[in-house]
């Protein structure tokens, strides 16, 4: 993850770049707007957790794969243990990544979670328990996707140097190979 943001270059996915944003502003607006003006916590609740719900949605099965190329997704196996499953690009489509996009991925990922965690603090210092519940909830799927898509982010890094120790390996055997052919 870059920390600077790339100059000169544009988004190429402006629109899913607008959706990846759009619903975590829709669920941190709604929240603090309503929470200041509305003294009505279930439509807080409802239409703040129905936000972060389809945030968590996109972020995890569109704009993953179209800004970063990743995808994860969790399964019960047989025996009842979670296993992490993880999809990403091949290495020539990651390498061709807009850089921005990817910026814009993970900066506004953990923006948001911080957003939600500060929220939480002033629900708690003012006693708020029931307003610690909705942040709580949007946390939990901030917080999801950010685990998912850093261990997908691994495993791909992982994938691409096992890959590019193949690779190397072959070269070197088809070298030698030929090499002691020829004697």
């Amino acid at each position: 993850m870059d920390l600077g943001q790339p100059v000169g270059e544009n988004y190429a996915n402006p629109n899913t770049c607008f959706f990846h944003v759009l619903f975590k502003a829709a669920a941190l607006a709604f929240y603090i707007l309503f929470a200041l003006f509305i003294d009505n916590f279930v439509i807080i609740f409802v239409v703040t957790v129905l936000l972060a719900a389809l945030d968590f949605w996109v972020v995890k099965n569109v704009s993953g794969r179209i800004l970063v190329g990743l995808r994860w997704w969790n399964e019960i196996n047989d025996l009842g243990e979670s296993v992490w499953k993880f999809e990403c690009l091949d290495q020539e489509s990651l390498a061709r990544m807009n850089k921005k996009d990817s910026w814009l991925f993970w900066w506004t990922l953990y923006l948001t979670a911080f957003a939600w965690l500060v929220l939480g603090i002033f629900s708690l210092v003012r006693l708020q328990a029931d307003y610690v519940l909705v942040v709580g909830v949007c946390l939990t799927l901030s917080i999801a996707n950010i685990v998912g898509f850093s261990k997908c982010q691994k495993d791909a890094k992982k994938q691409i140097q096992q890959f590019a120790s193949r690779t190397i390996a072959s070269q070197v055997s088809s070298t030698l190979q030929s090499a002691f052919s020829v004697i």
